[in-house]
């Protein structure tokens, strides 16, 4: 069913969001001591397993102007989904798209439907936290909180759900995130300390850690490496990698040996002569490398304009 969100005003408390929809919120912090009263999200036979995600026919406007029109895609479960394209062309629009950030900026509008796993994210019946916490976000710059110790950086996203737990279950959550980030053995150690301290490399991946705490079936990652040095870009690469078996990924990026290095399949989002930003072309990532089927992509993956 395509809908129409129209452009809406937020009210004063929403319209400068926190830059991670992880941040824990005014009482949802947790002392130390309580008792368990809720159980802390376990993977299980059937739970909490990667999901396809599907965009059907997304366009998008802010106020009249479109950024968007009638995107199409399927990004496939346990698939690392790469999008390119010149910048302006809406790549990370659609990006916030999938897990319901657009809606959080001022006269944003939307039409479309986005599917996860059959089920409209944005049907009227769906609460927004729940599908923030299904599908995860990485941004562009690293933002953990700085003055809040790695260990708690972790476990925000818990807090922000109201999900409780024993220390001996936070220890453990803690130690695997952080394992799966591919931060672990480096911060293993020092995990009262700030995470502001930590490197720019280091602080993605500490992110990547917050995010998996909440057990998301997709993650979203806008140009994850695009602050960092190469050898923290190569890092956070490998941890794409070693993630894609276990979450859905979807990740715009400029660089495009990365995306080939990454990813399983692409898309190319162009935006030409005012007209709003789509889909030129998509398929698994070593065809639209060798042999695209449109000019356009060959000249873009082959530096010609971008």
């Amino acid at each position: 069913m395509t809908k129409r969100v129209e452009p809406m005003t937020l009210p004063a408390q929403s319209a400068a969001p926190a830059a991670d929809p992880a941040a824990p919120g005014p009482g949802t912090t947790v002392p130390d001591g309580v008792a368990d009263t809720a159980v802390l999200p376990v993977v299980r036979e059937g739970d909490a397993a990667p999901a396809a995600l599907e965009a059907r026919d997304v366009s998008a406007w802010f106020g009249d102007h479109q950024v968007l029109r009638q995107v199409s895609l399927t990004m496939p479960a346990r698939r690392v989904t790469a999008l390119i394209g010149p910048s302006g062309c809406g790549k990370s629009t659609f990006l916030r798209i999938l897990n319901r950030m657009h809606e959080l900026t001022a006269s944003a509008g939307l039409a479309g439907s986005v599917l996860l796993d059959g089920e409209d994210i944005y049907d009227r019946g769906r609460r927004i936290t729940q599908a923030r916490r299904q599908i995860g976000m990485v941004f562009q710059k690293p933002n953990p909180f700085p003055a809040m110790s790695i260990y708690d950086n972790v476990l925000a996203g818990l807090k922000m759900n109201g999900i409780r737990a024993g220390r001996a279950e936070r220890d453990a959550l803690v130690e695997e995130c952080l394992t799966k980030a591919g931060l672990w053995k480096e911060v293993r150690d020092r995990l009262r300390q700030p995470g502001g301290a930590l490197s720019g490399g280091q602080q993605q991946r500490l992110c990547i850690g917050r995010s998996l705490a909440v057990r998301p079936r997709v993650l979203l990652m806008d140009e994850p490496c695009s602050a960092l040095d190469p050898t923290s870009t190569r890092r956070i690469e490998q941890t794409i990698g070693e993630l894609s078996s276990e979450v859905t990924i979807v990740i715009v990026t400029h660089n495009m040996q990365q995306a080939q290095r990454v990813s399983d399949q692409c898309a190319f989002f162009l935006a030409e002569q005012g007209v709003p930003g789509g889909i030129v072309e998509h398929g698994p990532t070593e065809a639209m490398f060798t042999s695209p089927q449109d000019p356009r992509t060959s000249d873009y993956v082959n530096g010609r304009f971008g």
